[in-house]
């Protein structure tokens, strides 16, 4: 498909409206250069007239007279009243011949029209067009009067009109684009705003809103904003309520799960190691042969209760409230490197104070940090993990960066990343994970600290 040109909206109501002046300008100046030749026809048409009148009194005398010396034709006494520069009087007779011509001559003008307006004028009218009347003397014709006007002095005549007209149109027209211009310029600087509030919505600032234009259509298009605006950053606001609570009841039964195990599943390996134990005692007298297994038995129920323990932090992590974000997260990370043992490295920096953070930014912060943990030491094979907590303003940031494979699927799609997400979106912050700069990936999650009101404290997972 081809890519045309896009114009700006001003420079494009410009060349409209430059389009349309042109057009009427040019029917203008058509019009003057169409009344100004048609003027002149008509002049020469009222002269032959005039002067075949009075050629015809002339005649007349003559026969009233019944003189036999005759002048006739003599073009002289109307030639002092009706002559002009550039006009010619003639009379031809019956078979054609010129009895008799006066011409006067055409003045030197001061300011001669352009050639390009002599080419075009010449072009387009029959200039040197000769006005014929026929002198008819009780009914016989006698010869015709042919009047005409030279073409250099109608086309000075037409510019003299006309011409000056046309001049003052096209330096018009550049300075009514220039006006019309700044005209729109002004009129439409609103819509400099309206952008921005569509660029300040795109980023995720729900509380935009438009102020009042002069303008009805921009008025209209501010209601329609704001309206927008509003409905949308409440429908959010009720879906980021509707996760909150979604994930205080998931938090919720992760702490159910994990007094059930701890309570059920847990007592019973501790009464298999005791059992075992016991057996082991009555083995070492009655039966020595079974110390094996006994001891066997109590090394698989130790083995549960490890993992037992491991899940069961996992499920119910401590208390971030009374230990506090950064105590937490630096235990967090410490346990990662036990259990990893030197296959991943992790590290932690903070920048900021995090001891008066809500515990509903704390316990998700954790919440997300576990995931981002998890992923990356299960999912990308990563050897180094670094995370960078920072808090500036009202924001609080976290990167998470690590050099594994960056394009695992199970990372990226797994359930971790959209718990992640979920989080995320009911503290209405903003995630991301892509490719890191240096290979690997790179999670960054922002969190506004505003976006936390009270319904969210009271919904503290």
């Amino acid at each position: 498909m081809w890519n045309r040109e896009r114009f700006d909206l001003k420079v494009r109501l410009t060349l409209r409206v430059a389009a349309i002046s042109a057009t009427c300008f040019a029917a203008i100046s058509a019009y003057f250069l169409i009344t100004t030749d048609r003027a002149a026809h008509t002049r020469i048409d009222g002269i032959a007239a005039i002067v075949a009148k009075t050629l015809e009194l002339q005649q007349g005398k003559v026969l009233w007279t019944a003189s036999p010396r005759s002048d006739f034709p003599n073009l002289d006494p109307v030639s002092a009243y009706v002559m002009t520069p550039g006009l010619c009087l003639a009379f031809r007779g019956p078979s054609g011949e010129l009895l008799q011509r006066f011409c006067s001559g055409a003045p030197v003008a001061d300011d001669p029209p352009p050639q390009i307006f002599t080419a075009f004028y010449r072009g387009l009218f029959d200039l040197g067009r000769e006005a014929a009347r026929p002198l008819v003397v009780r009914g016989t014709k006698l010869g015709d009067v042919v009047v005409s006007v030279d073409p250099a002095v109608q086309t000075a005549e037409a510019w003299h009109e006309a011409g000056r007209l046309i001049l003052a149109l096209a330096i018009a027209l550049p300075l009514l684009c220039v006006l019309v211009y700044a005209a729109l310029a002004r009129a439409l600087r609103p819509t400099r705003m309206i952008r921005a509030g569509l660029e300040r919505i795109a980023a995720g600032d729900l509380t935009t809103r438009l102020p009042p234009f002069d303008l009805a259509e921009l008025t209209a298009v501010r209601d329609v904003f704001n309206h927008l605006a509003e409905s949308l950053d409440t429908a959010l606001a009720e879906r980021a309520e509707l996760t909150r609570k979604l994930i205080a009841l998931q938090d919720e039964e992760r702490r159910h799960l994990a007094r059930e195990l701890h309570d059920e599943f847990g007592q019973s390996l501790a009464a298999i190691r005791a059992l075992a134990s016991s057996a082991r005692q009555t083995a070492a007298q009655d039966c020595p042969s079974l110390l094996g297994e006994c001891d066997g038995i109590a090394r698989t129920a130790t083995g549960m209760m490890e993992t037992l323990r491991g899940a069961l932090f996992r499920l119910r992590p401590p208390d971030v409230e009374e230990l506090g974000l950064v105590a937490s997260l630096e235990g967090l990370v410490s346990g990662w490197n036990g259990r990893r043992r030197g296959v991943t490295s992790f590290s932690i920096r903070f920048d900021g104070t995090f001891e008066t953070l809500p515990a509903t930014i704390s316990a998700n912060l954790y919440r997300i940090v576990q995931e981002a943990l998890t992923n990356a030491a299960k999912h990308a094979d990563a050897t180094k993990v670094n995370l960078e907590l920072t808090m500036h303003g009202d924001e609080i940031a976290l990167a998470v960066d690590d050099d594994g494979r960056s394009h695992d699927p199970a990372a990226k799609s797994g359930m971790g990343l959209l718990g992640m997400r979920e989080r995320v979106a009911a503290l209405r912050g903003r995630l991301s994970f892509e490719a890191g700069p240096n290979g690997g990936s790179a999670l960054r999650v922002v969190i506004p600290l505003a976006a936390v009101g009270p319904q969210a404290l009271e919904h503290a997972a």
